[in-house]
């Protein structure tokens, strides 16, 4: 009779929409369980949640994803090759850069002095063979693939040994997070940088500073046949014909006028060598822009202490980056004594906001 009396005295209130609603979804997530799974980086068996769309073993370090399925390299061979005539169509362009230079510059460079023709042509030798070595060297040398290391097995794989790996499904193997994979070269890539076109090759731990140094070579080279092109012109060019420069800028466009059609009407009367020096200097001046372009560019990540693939991948305004000239000295491999003889401002560590 208490029990009814009690009962009794509790209002019933049928409970809301919202809160039907409400009590449905607890009701749901409380039943569910956990998914029992095997790590693919040590193999023990794991717990996780459902809903989890990537988990982090707490042994290995290992990462999982659930929504990652098999993909298959497609194209890779057409990408190599095309990659491979890339590259050499650029030696053939080189070498015939190098050719037409001593074909039509050097007898004029002769012609003027004998000692000047020959601290040219070793000047030229040394650029070309510098050139072209750094470029094989970026070209044809691995990026630099990750190191092989035990998977899979929980006695080989230590507390932490895969820690913040995943596992690539293009190379089925575990990719470390300082690799990513490139399909145009089939691997991953540690501090992988970009893949250049350019060499048909990535930019990645193995060859940086080899890609770098044929950079800057190649903008010394360009320089110097731009240089030389002028200075071999302006000494077997036949003489231009044009009025008197006037003052006013009226005078000025219509003299700068006279002077581009004696220009061209001069040309009629160039050999073939002065046509070979003209697109020697338009190809040089062209390349050197371009390439100086990007050079500006890679030394400013290095300067960051980044690579083009991570300055993308980091967010803006959520990581503080170091931006240190030491970066630079320790990325060409120069001796930490040499931080002795830059100035203060230049030697001491300064940490920047993004």
């Amino acid at each position: 009779m208490d029990f009814a009396d009690s009962t009794a005295s509790t209002p019933s209130i049928p409970p809301s929409n919202d809160a039907a609603s409400s009590q449905g979804e607890h009701y749901v997530t409380a039943l569910s369980e956990d998914h029992d799974t095997t790590c693919w980086g040590c193999g023990l068996r794991l717990l996780v949640p459902p809903y989890a769309p990537a988990f982090k073993c707490s042994w290995c370090g290992a990462i999982t994803n659930w929504n990652a399925v098999k993909i298959e390299n497609k194209n890779f061979k057409w990408r190599r090759l095309r990659d491979r005539c890339f590259v050499g169509v650029l030696v053939v362009f080189m070498l015939i850069v190098i050719c037409g230079g001593v074909w039509a510059i050097f007898p004029i460079v002769f012609s003027i002095s004998y000692f000047c023709g020959s601290v040219h042509s070793l000047i030229a030798v040394a650029l070309s063979i510098s050139t072209l070595s750094t470029f094989g060297l970026a070209a044809f040398r691995s990026a630099g693939a990750p190191p092989d290391i035990l998977w899979g097995s929980y006695p080989a794989v230590k507390k932490g040994g895969l820690e913040n790996y995943t596992f690539c499904q293009y190379c089925s193997k575990p990719k470390s997070p300082r690799a990513h994979h490139c399909r145009s070269c089939g691997m991953c890539i540690l501090d992988m940088d970009h893949h250049c076109p350019v060499i048909g090759n990535c930019v990645g731990a193995a060859n940086h500073r080899s890609f770098i140094i044929f950079l800057i070579s190649a903008i010394i080279s360009t320089i110097y046949v731009s240089t030389i092109s002028v200075y071999a012109a302006f000494h077997f060019w036949p003489p231009l014909s044009h009025n008197p420069i006037h003052l006013g800028q009226k005078f000025l466009l219509r003299t700068l006028k006279d002077v581009l059609f004696a220009f061209l009407e001069s040309t009629l009367f160039v050999p073939a060598r002065g046509l070979v020096i003209v697109y020697l200097f338009i190809a040089s001046v062209s390349i050197q822009i371009s390439l100086s372009v990007l050079l500006w560019q890679q030394l400013c990540f290095i300067y960051e202490g980044k690579t083009y693939l991570s300055h993308i991948s980091t967010s803006e305004g959520n990581e503080t980056t170091e931006k240190d000239c030491q970066n630079l000295i320790e990325f060409f491999g120069c001796p930490s004594t040499t931080t002795r003889f830059l100035p203060i401002y230049f030697s001491s560590r300064k940490k920047h906001k993004k």
